[in-house]
């Protein structure tokens, strides 16, 4: 329970952080101020379904699932915490990859066009979603089996709560100067703000992927590289609020 607790912590003091940095950056807040009601709306919405409602889901009707369905399962992987870990940041990092693919398919891509419809980078925009997408996204099944499953949780949560910063982060224009030794270090590795906001370009926004790391990116060829940030974010969008929040289908 403590390490939950200390996981939900450092994800909250992340976005804080973030929403700081952003309100006293010039152009971060000046995008704050031009953000319409509308916009305001659509991601204090996602932010608080992904930040309360989804935790309240996953600690209760989801892992009450599991105790249903695999009763005499609970706590039967015996893992120490690097291995617990790797599965939470580099093997779901992976389901992810083809789980944000699926969402970009002619199936889903209604679902998920209101994610696309933020225009500037912005951590307020991280969770913008129909209000039930995250019933489609792997992290609401696969982490609470993952929890349930586990007899020592902490590597996989400390996985987990390092994973939303690093959401949080890429969604941000909080971006690491490509002429620095940090962003020599990171960029061969991880995905960066400024690989995510291609992702939201208008233009190529079927590229980069992957949550944590670029390998599966590169590995499946659907990376986009550049230092610089895309001149256009976001996509246009005819629906209403409503349309957005609840059905996103015109």
């Amino acid at each position: 329970m403590e390490i939950r607790s200390f996981a939900q912590l450092l994800i909250f003091a992340t976005f804080i952080g973030l929403f700081g940095w952003t309100i006293t950056n010039q152009i971060g807040g000046t995008q704050l101020k031009l953000k319409s009601t509308e916009d305001w709306l659509l991601d204090g919405t996602g932010l608080t379904i992904q930040g309360i409602l989804i935790p309240l889901l996953q600690a209760t009707l989801v892992y009450s699932l599991y105790q249903h369905i695999l009763p005499v399962h609970q706590g039967s992987l015996k893992l120490s915490l690097i291995p617990t870990f790797i599965i939470s940041f580099v093997v779901v990092d992976y389901l992810y990859y083809w789980n944000h693919r699926l969402l970009h398919t002619k199936l889903l891509w209604k679902v998920h066009q209101v994610h696309h419809t933020v225009t500037q980078m912005d951590v307020l925009g991280t969770s913008r979603n129909t209000l039930w997408t995250s019933l489609l996204i792997i992290y609401l099944w696969i982490h609470t089996l993952f929890i349930y499953l586990l007899a020592d949780p902490t590597g996989y949560l400390l996985g987990v709560s390092l994973t939303s910063g690093l959401d949080l982060w890429r969604h941000s224009r909080l971006i690491i100067p490509a002429n620095t030794r940090l962003y020599q270090l990171l960029s061969t590795w991880l995905i960066l703000p400024q690989d995510h906001a291609w992702h939201h370009c208008r233009e190529i926004h079927n590229y980069n992927y992957g949550a944590n790391l670029k390998i599966w990116d590169k590995l499946h060829r659907t990376y986009y590289e550049s230092e610089k940030l895309p001149s256009i974010i976001g996509i246009s969008s005819s629906l209403n609020l409503f349309q957005k929040l609840l059905f996103p289908f015109s």
